[in-house]
Formats: structure tokens, C-alpha cells, sequence
């Protein structure tokens, strides 16, 4: 994907996530979906940025119309500012309204603005729950383990939930990997919840007709 297209789709993402928030509409799920939070280590953050951009917009507005003397660059600090308060409040927007999904299709793995991934539990060998900080701010990452590809898809830099694969699989995120990967690591605000909740889908498919005539 471009940069142009990239831009623009977290910019379209933003905005459709600044009206969920607002209008109290969370993204569709399937029947039978449990969703699971994952914005609890950025939240405080998210909080102190919208408080200081809010602070700073009046702030910045008194001084520049003291000493600059003209109105359009005024204007344009202005709209800047709060164009960058609305952009955060709706990357939050985003982040809230879009929690992971565990359900008959697989684990649904998202992040706001970046990251939307589907892993089927025919692709599934296990899912663990530990938790691991990454040297990275990053929010993809990828990792080579000896022949194993990794795939961190981190918030605030940490991950608890680790999906091992079976087999290979492509997932398409930003800045990801042009192979299959073998393992894919995330984050969830609840993650025992959630591991409890896949190996349950896990042990079904395992226990299914096609899988034992395997």
C-alpha cells in the first residue's frame, strides 16, 4: 500500500471511529462474538495528548495574535490545532470501538486505526497467555526465531496473548510480513478471559468431524 493510501485510510478509519464513539456505535459483531478491550496501556495516554492539545490551542492562539501580526497564519495555527484535538479523539474513537473478537470465524484481531486480522481456528494449534514487553514502539513487528516467523501486533509497546499457528498464514497488516507466519502475539486488556475463551473453539475444532477423519 502507498503512503498516500495509507494515509488515507486511517484518516477515513478516524473519522469512522470519532462517530462511533460519539454516537455510541460499536462495529457489528456476529452472533455469538465476545469482545475483548485492548486500549487499556494507551487510554492514559491518549488522555494527557487530548488534554494538553485542548490547553494548548487557546494558549498558542493568544500568542501568536500578540505577535504575529497576521491574521491568516493565526487562522491557520487555529485550524491546525484543532483539526490535531479532533484527530486524537478520534484515533481513541477508533481504539475503543473496536476491541478484539473471539467467535465461530476465528480470533479477530484489531486495532483502531492500523490492524484488522481474522485468524480461523483451523489454523490454530494453540493460544497461551503471557505477558512481554517489546524494545520497540512499534505497533507491527516482525520476528525471526530460527525458521519461525513471529508477528507482534503490540499496544503500548507489550504483548499477552500468543496464537500458535499450525500451519503457515498471510496476514495483511501495515509494515507486516511478505511471508506466512508461524505465530502471532497481541495484546488484550483481559487476556486469561480470552485464552479461556479460544481454547474452548480450539478444543471444538479439534473434536469436529473433519478434523478426526484427518
Amino acid at each position: 500500500m502507498s503512503l498516500l493510501r495509507r494515509a488515507t485510510a486511517y484518516e477515513a478509519a478516524m473519522w469512522r471511529g470519532l462517530f462511533r464513539w460519539i454516537a455510541r456505535r460499536p462495529r457489528e459483531m456476529a452472533p455469538g462474538d465476545a469482545a475483548f478491550g485492548h486500549g487499556g496501556p494507551v487510554k492514559p495516554i491518549f488522555a494527557v495528548f487530548i488534554v494538553l492539545s485542548a490547553l494548548e490551542i487557546p494558549i498558542f492562539d493568544f500568542v501568536i495574535s500578540r505577535l504575529v501580526p497576521w491574521p491568516v497564519v493565526r487562522y491557520i495555527v487555529l485550524v491546525a490545532g484543532v483539526y490535531g484535538l479532533i484527530w486524537m479523539i478520534g484515533a481513541l474513537g477508533a481504539l475503543l470501538t473496536s476491541p478484539h473478537l473471539v467467535g465461530a470465524a476465528g480470533i479477530r484481531v484489531r486495532d483502531g486505526l492500523f490492524v484488522d486480522v481474522t485468524i480461523p481456528w483451523d489454523a490454530v494449534a494453540s493460544v497461551g497467555h503471557r505477558y512481554r514487553g517489546l524494545a520497540s514502539s512499534r505497533r507491527v513487528e516482525v520476528e525471526r526465531a530460527g525458521d519461525r516467523l513471529l508477528l507482534h501486533l503490540a499496544t503500548g509497546s507489550q504483548t499477552n496473548v500468543d496464537v500458535v499457528l499450525r500451519r503457515p498464514l498471510a496476514l495483511t497488516v501495515p509494515k507486516g510480513p511478505d511471508e506466512p507466519v508461524n505465530e502471532v502475539r497481541f495484546y488484550a486488556d483481559d487476556p486469561k478471559a480470552l485464552v479461556a475463551l479460544a481454547r474452548e473453539y480450539v478444543g471444538r475444532d479439534e473434536s469436529s468431524p473433519e478434523r478426526a477423519g484427518r
